[in-house]
């Protein structure tokens, strides 16, 4: 059933909105769907992310969307490579495969600690995926990607406190075609794609479609002889589309993804004080290296990922309302295995993880196509989700000597005057092999979400809209984690006291000889929960809003504001630095003066010795946003300009430790700036295009912050007040220009050339020192035959700019400090044949 633009326009005026460019030569390329077609035909993008079909241009919401063209133009790989197309957008790869982190206008988190959902919700065909291993995917048949900058929690509920991610793939079509594409590129990087499509009979319409993207590491292991970095993963994705009638039909999605490489390098930044001691076992470090491309290591790294599900959705048209019902399944399956001491020295010997993601959403929504001036959207949303997580980090065969290196030999000399000191030592040698955590949470969560949204258009062309949406959230944690370091299980106080130190002064180091070694407890017996004090539950029930007033002019300009809230529910800390909150437990010693006060966990006897204070969980976060914009479209030309004051209360920080996670709440982080994109074709054949990102963050309030310090290295608690968060660029810009050659026999000849910038910016809290500047090209150039068949050069990164894209404290290894850089420069051609 094809769309009018009169019915187009109506859908976009009752919906919520997006204020969001894209060129008349990009709109003929989204190959839209049939009931899209009609836009197609008048240079008009339809998008969805709002959860019901509108044009781009009427649409009254900060979103970009990518289309399928301009990602193959800009030969992006995966959604790590779409923030150079969207400068409101940063994607982090971290430690494993399985975690990348999506920021949108500063705000972002969620990866690495399974128990934190990101607050940018990534959605690929209407199916939330909640963790970043569920969301990397080389998706076969992209239609287009739309990023919803900005809370938009009113329609996605919990999880969409800074925005939305919506990747939309092709429906099966019912005439037969489809696409193989293989390209050769540096480091020996193959891609292989390819789909079919086509009827199965009258009502019913299949997909089918695989790819394969492989290629050597870039960072050279000069001990194991192997690559790191690589690139081996593959997938298939399924599709069925039944019409049952012209307003009823079903269509299901079943996709299975995997990825097997070894993952991720890591530079050193500063080699510090432990570093003589790495070697003096004969061990090597590439030492201050910042953008090295070579590493040494003990054993190959390992990431293990599966990740696979199935969905079936419903679009019923029953008169002037369209109803839909989504639901979903997804699993996901990971392990690990890092050398996590980064050194050839077998100092960490195992430092493993396990997870199992299973996750069941189901969505159901209506929404009114009246003619007159009050259409409505209704929906609710149903969450469940277990994941289990295991985690081992042991000692190596080299750990004895190195503590024994740093302690001038007493690390093991007075072992037996401690055992002697202090009775109950468990059976073990002091730092032997093997010794470690073994770490086992087990985390529910279940929510359910009722939304709403009312748009009232009193005269053409003015529209007020307002929504609500009420969510419930509940968690539950149970950890099972065992320490088995026996030195890290003794008291050092009590040693003291007991070799005759007085009990007033037993905490000094200065009159305690012992508490010199306290630097090397690195695995302290852990208190698990739920116990008597902390039942390891959490329960939100949050209702957000948005309200908004939109014009469209008759001149094709348009202009809105709005004013909208988010909530991302608590989220646990599933990490070794999950404490007792301080209020729970009073750290100390029975032996200092004054003793240490009561506290709930001490007077229930479940101290544990050398328990210290942190958090479990983190309380939810609250956004809300002020936001006037106005846009426009023109015959060759079109803009977009938002300006918006953003606010996230108890904002999500989750700090990396080096082996675990300092999770708190910044009480208040904000960000103040502007948007704009906008796009000119003085010639049909060719288009310019840019993008422009000014940001102006601040922690208004984090007095439990956390940064390094920078004469040690280490991280610490610092009040971070008044200061602008690290990692979030004042300026972000996107260039690029895209020319057409048509010849006479139908082949077009396409140049295309792309541009990202970045400002200086600081890397990591405390380290004004570290700072990186982002300046990366990309290029296509591609001749497209009249009977399907193209060729293709490309390249990214080609100027091959290199920077330090996250820092963090070596592991055992005080005053040390490693990071992630950049991928280099990579380039290929390609041949792609459509039919």
């Amino acid at each position: 059933m094809k769309m009018t633009t009169a019915k187009l326009r109506s859908l976009a005026l009752c919906s919520t909105a997006a204020a969001a460019i894209i060129t008349p030569s990009q709109a003929l390329a989204q190959d839209l769907e049939s009931d899209e077609s009609a836009a197609e035909t008048t240079n008009t993008i339809i998008v969805t992310a709002s959860k019901r079909e509108a044009t781009l241009q009427e649409t009254p919401i900060a979103v970009s969307v990518t289309s399928a063209e301009q990602i193959a133009n800009s030969q992006a790989r995966d959604l790590n490579d779409l923030q150079t197309l969207v400068p409101s957008l940063r994607v982090n790869q971290l430690q494993s495969s399985a975690n990348t982190n999506f920021i949108i206008r500063g705000f972002g988190n969620g990866a690495n600690n399974a128990g934190i959902e990101p607050s940018v919700g990534v959605f690929i065909d209407g199916v939330y995926r909640s963790r970043s291993a569920a969301q990397i995917g080389d998706l076969p048949n992209l239609q287009r990607v739309e990023v919803l900058r900005g809370p938009q929690s009113t329609l996605f509920g919990k999880n969409a406190s800074a925005g939305i991610i919506s990747i939309v793939t092709r429906a099966p079509q019912f005439e037969f075609g489809g696409s193989a594409e293989l390209s050769y590129g540096n480091f020996n990087a193959v891609v292989a794609r390819a789909d079919i499509t086509g009827p199965i009979s009258d009502s019913l319409a299949f997909s089918l479609a695989g790819n394969i993207n492989k290629r050597d590491g870039y960072v050279e292991d000069i001990i194991q002889n192997v690559d790191n970095n690589e690139r081996n993963r593959w997938g298939v994705r399924g599709q069925l589309l039944f019409e049952a009638n012209p307003d009823l039909s079903f269509r299901m999605i079943g996709d299975y993804d995997k990825i097997d490489e070894n993952c991720c390098s890591v530079v050193n930044l500063v080699d510090g004080p432990t570093g003589n001691a790495i070697r003096a076992l004969g061990g090597q470090i590439i030492s201050n290296d910042r953008f090295g491309t070579t590493n040494a290591l003990n054993f190959v790294s390992e990431n293990e990922i599966e990740n696979y599900g199935v969905s079936l959705q419903m679009d019923w048209a029953i008169g002037d309302i369209d109803v839909t019902a989504i639901g979903a399944y997804r699993g996901v399956r990971s392990f690990g295995n890092q050398d996590v001491d980064f050194t050839s020295a077998d100092i960490v010997g195992e430092s493993s993880g396990r997870g199992a993601i299973d996750t069941l959403t189901m969505e159901w929504r209506a929404a009114s196509n009246f003619d007159g001036p009050l259409n409505f959207l209704v929906g609710a949303f149903y969450f469940n989700e277990d994941i289990e997580t295991n985690g081992t980090l042991t000692y190596g065969a080299d750990f004895k000597g190195y503590a024994d290196l740093l302690t001038g030999g007493a690390y093991s000399s007075l072992e037996p005057t401690l055992r002697a000191l202090v009775p109950g030592i468990p059976a073990g040698t002091f730092g032997g092999e093997g010794q470690g955590r073994m770490t086992n949470f087990l985390f529910d969560n279940e929510a359910i979400s009722a939304f709403g949204q009312l748009d009232f258009e009193p005269v053409d062309g003015l529209t007020f809209t307002v929504g609500g949406n009420y969510t419930s959230d509940r968690k539950s944690v149970i950890s099972n984690n065992v320490a088995t370091d026996v030195f890290s299980s003794i008291d050092l106080v009590q040693a003291g006291v007991n070799a005759g130190v007085p009990a007033v002064v037993a905490t000094d180091p200065t009159f305690n000889p012992f508490l010199a070694l306290r630097g090397l407890q690195f695995i302290p017996p852990f208190l698990n929960f739920p116990n008597a004090v902390e039942d390891g539950r959490t329960k939100d029930n949050e209702f957000t809003y948005t309200l908004r007033v939109s014009y469209d002019f008759p001149d094709n300009v348009s202009i809105y504001a709005t004013h909208a809230t988010g909530f991302k529910a608590s989220s646990f800390n599933l990490s070794t630095d999950s404490r007792p909150f301080p209020a729970d437990f009073i750290p100390g010693s029975p032996f200092q003066s004054p003793p240490p006060a009561d506290s709930p966990i001490r007077d229930a006897g479940l101290a544990v010795t050398n328990l210290s204070t942190g958090t479990r969980f983190a309380d939810p976060e609250e956004a809300k946003v002020y936001e006037i914009g106005v846009k426009g479209q023109w015959e060759g030309f079109a803009f977009n300009l938002a300006l918006f004051d953003q606010t996230l209360d108890g904002f999500q920080g989750n700090v990396f430790t080096g082996t675990g996670f300092v999770l708190g709440n910044a009480e208040r982080q904000s960000v103040r700036g502007f948007e704009f994109d906008g796009s000119v074709s003085p010639i049909p054949e060719l288009t310019f295009t840019a993008a422009l990102t000014y940001l102006d963050a601040e922690y208004d309030s984090f007095v439990g912050g956390t940064a390094f310090n920078p004469a040690t290295l280490s991280t610490q608690p610092t009040d971070l007040t008044g200061l602008r968060p690290a990692g979030i660029p004042e300026w972000s810009m996107t260039f690029g220009g895209t020319y057409n050659i048509e010849f006479d026999a139908g082949h077009v000849l396409t140049l295309h050339a792309d541009f990202l910038h970045e400002s200086n910016t600081q890397i990591a809290e405390g380290l004004p020192a570290f700072r990186r500047e982002v300046n990366q090209l990309n290029s296509t150039v591609s001749f497209k035959l009249e009977n399907g068949l193209e060729f293709a050069i490309w390249g990214r990164n080609l100027t091959d700019e290199a920077y330090t894209t996250t820092v963090f404290p070596g592991v055992a290894q005080a005053g040390t400090l490693n990071g992630y850089r950049n991928f280099p420069r990579t380039y290929g051609a390609l041949v792609r044949f459509t039919f």
